[in-house]
């Protein structure tokens, strides 16, 4: 059985497998772990492997496009609020219980709208990172906005936090919990009994937050 997948070493003492949303198998692997270990591992766990690539996927695809049209609702933090296509000139987008845009800009709302969640991204996040990463004891080197497709946040080697912009659509208490989920990693790799009680600790509602995105994590999944 052909099964693909990609290594990833780091200083880790254990080996951990993570197939993704995107069906990509991913192994996270000692640096002094040999491809022939690393191949006899995955191979034992073909089983499971593939009970998860044969799943459906975990959520549903939205495929309706945002016209960016007055009237229609673009959702931040949790909630939907409508957007306003307004005459007079505005300078990208602006906010107050309802989204703004000039009508002269409808032709690059879909740009303008990235830039202005990006930065609004950052703002939340950040304070966040900064007060548990202090709760936990750990350090990080940046905290980054990207744009990731299949992954709500992740942690590198080299301490840096990167966080799929997206999630800023989500509640303060979804973004907290993805937030310190990738803190706990700094000093935990791998999801142990240990991780789960330091996340129950730091964020007594975590459940909830997995919960919602369950059921609503499709709604980020999409740019707008």
């Amino acid at each position: 059985m052909q099964i693909d997948y990609q290594i990833k070493y780091s200083k880790r003492k254990t080996l951990n497998i993570t197939v993704e949303r995107d069906r990509q198998i991913v192994v996270h692997a000692p640096e002094n772990l040999s491809e022939e270990k690393i191949k006899s591992i995955v191979l034992s766990k073909k089983d499971w492997i593939m009970s998860k690539l044969l799943h459906t996927q975990k959520y549903p695809i939205v495929s309706d496009a945002k016209e960016f049209v007055s009237g229609e609702t673009l959702m931040y933090l949790g909630k939907n609020y409508k957007l306003s296509i307004l005459d007079n000139d505005i300078d990208g987008v602006e906010f107050d219980q309802q989204f703004k845009i000039s009508s002269n800009n409808q032709i690059i709302a879909n740009e303008l709208f990235k830039k202005w969640y990006k930065a609004k991204a950052i703002e939340k996040i950040q304070p966040i990172a900064v007060e548990y990463s202090e709760n936990l004891g750990v350090r990080f080197n940046e905290c980054k906005i990207s744009d990731m497709r299949y992954r709500w946040g992740s942690c590198t080697t080299k301490n840096n936090l990167n966080f799929n912009w997206r999630i800023i659509k989500a509640p303060l208490f979804v973004i907290r919990y993805i937030v310190v989920h990738e803190l706990i990693h700094l000093m935990e790799s791998n999801h142990t009994p240990k991780f789960w009680n330091v996340l129950s600790i730091q964020v007594p509602d975590y459940q909830k937050a997995k919960n919602w995105l369950k059921k609503n994590g499709h709604l980020l999944e999409v740019d707008f």
